[in-house]
């Protein structure tokens, strides 16, 4: 750099996470060989999100900026040798949206400095990358604490000339979850059919959406559980648990390129059946009501329309009484929770917490799936899942907008005559 031995932006506390509405204070620190003559010294702090209709490429299709501030620092001078610091502090907006990064776009927050030198004389430039985060309070979700049920039946033929029904139904023992928490996840399975079914599925789900000249979804399987199948004339329940590994919130309050979804996906893979449950992530837990030390997962019956009417079904395949029995679980595929920056512990945020606005702030880590940082803070330690965590998942990044999850009300809306919501 010639002259300029070190031109660097340096922020209070050596912080890197801030709250919308917080003070961002530092200094520009410039360290010199020689005299350097200048026309200003100015310094910005600069929000924006950015789009692109191509992986890892920074020449945004879409963008939109959310603050752009610049004060000046110095005006035409002589900078003589040595060091000197520029102190600096903007107030970051109370609409800032969280940070967040993607394959195929970001939201970033930096500050930006300049030493701006007369006419034919090389500028010098550097910049700061700070994270805002704007936790999502799950209390703020309607009905977030309560059971999240769907139910599907299907009806499929096998042997050519035998039919039978296969009804599935999932229930999750809340809507919204924080990181750390685990999902107890409850499913029943009818087997109405003289065929084994294959083996079933639990998959936890992260659909990032971006908003270029066309919408580009980045559909990405975070978790995920198996079980055995199901034997004929079998009514089976699984009961299984997914935790939530580091990943970031489901809604980026003041961003409308990036929109985030979780979901639930229980499958069976033979014959072909799914039911899809969307769920929140957030930072702050849903308050259960305490009205015992735990609150177990209700069964909530479904009433499910028949494909075919009884009298047909039986006089096909005769009357066959159901036994319940039990789904073991085969294995789990995870990703490691714990493989994030070292000190790094996970914290139950709660509404009245006395740490709000602590000088103690959230410590930065990547998180899993598409997108960075992840915040937490505190230390508790997460409840573990039921069996032994393997290989990771599979991902898979589609940089076409396939078929997605349906949204949270696409879902709670849906009625037809084979699927029904438990009430």
């Amino acid at each position: 750099m010639g002259k300029v031995q070190l031109f660097e932006i340096r922020l209070g506390e050596s912080r890197v996470v801030y709250s919308p509405g917080e003070p961002l204070a530092g200094t520009v620190t410039v360290r010199l060989s020689g005299s350097l003559q200048y026309r200003a010294i100015k310094v910005s702090c600069v929000g924006s999100c950015g789009v692109s209709n191509k992986i890892n490429d920074t020449a945004w299709t879409v963008e939109e900026q959310y603050f752009n501030s610049t004060l000046s620092l110095a005006d035409k001078g002589v900078l003589t040798a040595g060091e000197h610091n520029f102190p600096f502090q903007f107030l970051l907006p109370a609409s800032a949206p969280t940070s967040f990064e993607g394959p195929f776009g970001k939201v970033l927050h930096q500050v930006k400095a300049v030493i701006d030198t007369p006419r034919f004389s090389k500028d010098y430039k550097c910049n700061k990358i700070f994270y805002v985060l704007c936790p999502l309070n799950l209390n703020d979700i309607p009905e977030i604490e309560q059971p999240n049920t769907m139910s599907i039946t299907k009806k499929f033929n096998y042997k050519l000339v035998k039919s039978g029904n296969i009804i599935l139904t999932a229930t999750s023992d809340l809507k919204g979850y924080i990181v750390g928490q685990a999902i107890q996840l409850r499913t029943d399975i009818e087997n109405k059919s003289g065929r084994d079914t294959g083996a079933v599925v639990a998959s936890l789900l992260q659909k990032v959406a971006y908003k270029s000249k066309r919408w580009i979804y980045d559909l990405r399987t975070i978790a995920e559980v198996e079980g055995s199948g199901v034997k004929a004339w079998k009514h089976a329940e699984w009961k299984e648990q997914i935790l939530v590994p580091a990943l970031p919130q489901s809604i980026l309050q003041g961003c409308s390129l990036i929109h985030i979804d979780y979901y639930i996906q229980v499958s069976i893979k033979s014959p072909e059946v799914s039911v899809t449950l969307p769920i929140y992530i957030g930072n702050i837990a849903v308050n259960r009501v305490p009205l015992s030390p735990s609150r177990p997962i209700q069964h909530i019956p479904s009433v499910v329309v028949p494909s075919a009417p009884p009298e047909e079904e039986e006089a096909a395949s005769g009357y066959h009484p159901m036994d319940n029995v039990s789904i073991p679980t085969k294995s789990h595929s995870q990703q490691q929770p714990f493989s994030y920056a070292p000190g790094l512990s996970f914290q139950e945020i709660r509404v009245d917490s006395e740490q709000t606005g602590s000088p103690n702030h959230p410590t930065l880590c990547l998180s899993t799936g598409a997108t960075v940082p992840y915040y937490a803070e505190g230390n508790v330690v997460p409840v573990p899942t039921a069996s032994s965590l393997i290989l990771p998942p599979e991902y898979s990044t589609w940089g076409y907008p396939y078929e997605a999850p349906p949204s949270y009300e696409q879902s709670c809306s849906s009625a037809n005559s084979s699927i029904s919501n438990g009430n």
